[in-house]
């Protein structure tokens, strides 16, 4: 779990910085005031695996300078040290690189502004894979959380492009199994015939094409995670299959004769309503108890409007040149984004983004660089649904 200390000297932001780590269950180490040992920003730092501070430029001087603050935060063991100054000529926010990127220094101009606080807290969490601003997203998270710890099977259903895969993939990264592999495969893009061979495995020569004998899926995520995404467009042939597999937790190899014990913790993925495939006898019922032991689900983008600028500053972050920091969104390129319905939900988002990297100057984009694909938003302004059951009866009423 990350640990961040945010020494709260004549650092404005220093509450709601402090609020944002903490609602993401980051561990704050609040520091500073009335300190009667700076060297160590009146803190005791054993027990603590904290590798970021946070302060102002203020107390960078107070204590001596730059040069001081890294020695401190050396003798920490800290790897990143994140200052901020109040700069009222400054476009919003601009972030600046020091020391090879271990210092980072944040000018500010609206120490109050809810899009910079999300820019300061991917600075110093950059590696949190699910962002979020909406309540209920946190709710979610805080479930995923309790259950990632677990071995239970985990089935989540939403809507195309709303996260489930990332969601899935933050369980795995607050598991146990953290450090063992996590292997997805998306049930609906691999053909019928080869699918099987793909899951299990296959021993040489099984069958035309198999010169060489493959493990397979399952055996790949041994000790790890696996997750069978859109899981509803696996053929019922194979979904008893399965299903031998998470009871027995074995596997038995195309062409082979021996079953082959697997540890796995297996996650799935829909964005059907898959009680309704059932009664339809599309997807077997004791495949659906079997993997909907903790239901979790996504809900369209926008339906959680605050969630959208987290998102896209993680997105900037993930397809912005390594040499530079996250471009800045001007406030009306924010609003052409919060007022927009997305229809093609974090997908639509992440290529309208990619094409204002594209047009942006100078490290922000603005509402010039912001072309939304509006050519679906008609078929779909009545599609905000949180749940399947309104599809359907949406479906059924036009």
């Amino acid at each position: 779990m990350s640990q961040v200390i945010v020494v709260n000297n004549s650092l404005k932001i220093a509450n709601n910085l402090c609020d944002i780590l903490e609602k993401r269950d980051i561990t704050v180490i609040k520091a500073g005031t009335g300190s009667s040992k700076p060297d160590f920003f009146g803190i005791d730092l054993v027990g603590y695996q904290a590798d970021t501070i946070v302060c102002s430029d203020i107390f960078e001087k107070e204590i001596g300078g730059s040069s001081k603050l890294v020695s401190i935060a050396r003798q920490a063991k800290l790897t990143k040290i994140i200052i901020i100054a109040d700069n009222n000529d400054c476009n919003g926010l601009e972030i600046k690189d020091e020391l090879g990127g271990a210092v980072k220094r944040i000018n500010i101009s609206d120490h109050t502004d809810q899009y910079s606080l999300e820019l300061i807290f991917n600075t110093c969490c950059p590696n949190i894979s699910f962002s979020a601003g909406d309540i209920k997203t946190y709710e979610l998270l805080s479930l995923a959380r309790r259950v990632a710890s677990t071995d239970v099977t985990v089935f989540i259903n939403g809507p195309t492009g709303s996260g489930k895969e990332v969601l899935a993939n933050y369980l795995h990264e607050n598991s146990n199994r953290k450090d063992e592999p996590f292997v997805a495969v998306n049930c609906a893009a691999i053909p019928e015939n080869m699918l099987e061979a793909i899951l299990f495995g296959h021993e040489k020569g099984a069958f035309t094409g198999a010169s060489n004998a493959n493990k397979g899926i399952f055996r790949a995520a041994d000790k790890g995670t696996l997750l069978l995404d859109e899981i509803s467009e696996m053929p019922l042939s194979l979904q008893a299959k399965l299903l031998r597999v998470l009871q027995e937790r074995k596997v038995t190899p195309v062409g082979g004769q021996r079953d082959i014990d697997v540890d796995v913790r297996v996650l799935a993925t829909s964005n059907r309503d898959i009680a309704h495939e059932v009664n339809q006898s599309r997807f077997r019922e004791d495949l659906y108890y079997r993997l909907n032991v903790f239901p979790l689900q996504t809900r369209n983008l926008s339906s959680r409007k605050d969630d959208i600028l987290p998102i896209a500053i993680k997105i900037l972050d993930k397809h912005n040149q390594e040499d530079k920091s996250v471009p800045y969104l001007t406030s009306e390129a924010r609003e052409l984004l919060l007022n927009h319905n997305w229809p093609g939900n974090v997908r639509e988002l992440e290529n309208t983004l990619q094409r204002a990297l594209v047009l942006s100057n100078e490290n922000i984009i603005d509402d010039k660089s912001i072309m939304i694909d509006k050519s679906l938003s008609k078929i779909n302004e009545n599609s905000s649904f949180d749940s399947f059951a309104d599809q359907l009866a949406f479906a059924k009423v036009t």
